[in-house]
């Protein structure tokens, strides 16, 4: 009987003692002792770029104890002049005291820095730029490093540039928003120049971009005047947070060169575009003056965007490409274009050739990518919204066209515009135009005429997505040392390799087995 009356008294006990007043719980109970613990000892901004404000970085503050700390002060070394902005349990501030932290809770707090010039007017000179974070708590103090890596830019906000402007290689180019190079007017950009461009922003061409002129560089033609991808000469245009792993090879960050009406005589050589929506544009939706570029030795890769609209016009197929030619006139040589999410070469209308480039996409899975990477139409939308009618002038040669799905080129009403199509001695990855004779819509393009090797595998040497692909010939490949090329045949490929006249390897590398 005691024993059945003992166990409801203790329950009763032990509610009515946790109910008085003046108790509480035992990670709300302040103690007199013991610290903190960090989510890192060291909060690392790398690669920033001064003037400019950097990403958020997450500091989480551990209270590892089983009761509650109390955190006299946290503050920066030079909180009043400090580079470091700090946001704490949701307030901005510099400073803060008496904070209070939960037994076994945190607290978070985060980080931003914005850099000062650090004077360097010539040389872009990094710097490394540290502070401490302090915390005092029940007499104990605690740091946290702050660190950035500084870097002095030449910032281009929605700027139009100087008739004659000239990028040089002595520190970053950063683009925000529409950077404009007017009509009648030349933008140089020299040997080793690195263009970084934020969320959305544009190199809008009016007049003319000349990117590593042959003035400014030639490598030469020794054993050792090899290209190679970490050649200090190539001009690089990426996304400006392309330094973070996350960002490395992530499409989409910034629109793209822009290649207006009336825009000529432009020329890109030994460059890697990167990161964009569009690699180069040419647009010329009405049928104005003919805008116009030469790509050669070039890379383009990590495209991607969707429902391109560009003053206020939408693209026929609306998504991104390597190389968007909307009227205009392109000719890509020695050219690699990787990694494009919906299209590598895309026309409207215009005149496009390629001649010893190399299309592989492995960007998506045929379960997600359902465009394919080489693709031309007669449907121009003007910029009224109109779908226009303009026949597109197409010619592929001595190049390889090849990728993730089945079928990488399609020819849109190809009826309409067929005796201006051109695709010879190259390789291609089609089902849809792979029999030796046309039919009604489709080209034959395994007609014997032709030379093309059709559905044969280039045989990559790593034919992989995501930036680890190595698009050079394995020694087997069928693409190797081809005989009756089509002219002009360039005496040099991608990487600066000298190529056999008679019997050139197809696409941008030569082959060295």
């Amino acid at each position: 009987m005691f024993k059945k009356l003992l166990l409801p008294f203790l329950f009763f006990l032990s509610a009515g003692v946790s109910l008085l007043p003046g108790c509480k719980p035992r990670e709300e109970e302040l103690q007199t002792t013991g610290g903190l613990a960090f989510s890192a000892d060291t909060v690392k901004f790398d690669t920033v770029f001064t003037t400019l404000r950097t990403v958020t970085k997450r500091l989480w503050v551990y209270n590892r104890n089983p009761r509650a700390v109390n955190v006299d002060l946290i503050s920066l070394d030079n909180s009043a002049t400090s580079p470091y902005t700090l946001i704490i349990n949701g307030d901005l501030r510099q400073t803060a005291s008496s904070v209070y932290i939960r037994g076994n809770d945190s607290l978070l707090i985060l980080v931003r820095a914005l850099l000062k010039d650090n004077g360097q007017s010539l040389a872009a000179k990094k710097y490394v730029l540290e502070e401490k974070l302090n915390f005092r708590t029940n007499g104990q103090e605690q740091h946290v490093l702050l660190r950035s890596f500084g870097q002095n830019i030449y910032l281009h906000n929605n700027a139009t540039l100087a008739c004659g402007e000239v990028w040089r290689n002595d520190r970053p180019h950063v683009l925000y928003g529409t950077v404009r190079v007017p009509t009648s007017c030349t933008l140089t950009i020299k040997p080793g120049t690195r263009i970084y461009a934020h969320a959305g922003a544009a190199l809008v061409v009016q007049g003319r971009l000349v990117v590593n002129a042959p003035a400014d560089y030639s490598p030469g033609s020794g054993a050792t005047d090899t290209v190679k991808a970490s050649n200090a000469n190539l001009v690089r245009f990426s996304g400006d947070r392309s330094a973070e792993t996350q960002y490395a090879t992530a499409p989409g960050q910034w629109t793209g060169i822009v290649l207006a009406p009336g825009s000529q005589g432009n020329l890109i050589r030994y460059a890697q575009i990167q990161n964009a929506t569009i690699g180069v544009l040419l647009y010329n939706p009405d049928n104005a003056t003919q805008p116009d570029v030469t790509i050669q030795n070039t890379t383009i890769r990590y495209i991607s965007g969707s429902d391109v609209s560009f003053a206020g016009a939408t693209s026929t197929l609306g998504a991104g490409a390597g190389v968007l030619n909307i009227q205009g006139k392109a000719t890509l040589t020695n050219t690699l274009l990787y990694d494009c999410y919906e299209y590598a070469v895309l026309g409207e209308g215009g005149n496009t050739a390629l001649n010893f480039c190399t299309i592989a996409n492995y960007a998506a899975t045929g379960g997600v990518r359902k465009t394919q990477s080489l693709t031309f139409t007669n449907a121009v939308v003007n910029s009224r919204g109109a779908t226009t009618t303009q026949a597109p002038t197409v010619s592929v040669q001595n190049s390889i066209v090849w990728g993730a799905i089945d079928d990488e080129v399609f020819l849109d009403q190809y009826d309409a515009y067929k005796g201006s199509v051109s695709i010879q001695n190259s390789v291609l990855k089609t089902q849809v135009y792979a029999a030796a004779t046309d039919a009604p819509g489709k080209p034959g393009l395994s007609n014997s005429a032709l030379n093309n090797l059709v559905n044969k595998d280039p045989l990559f040497l790593k034919p992989i997505g995501s930036g680890l692909g190595d698009y050079r010939l394995g020694a087997t490949s069928p693409a190797r040392k081809r005989a009756n090329p089509l002219s002009p045949v360039p005496e040099r490929d991608l990487l600066n390799l000298p190529r056999t006249t008679a019997t050139p390897s197809l696409g941008a590398y030569e082959s060295t087995k």
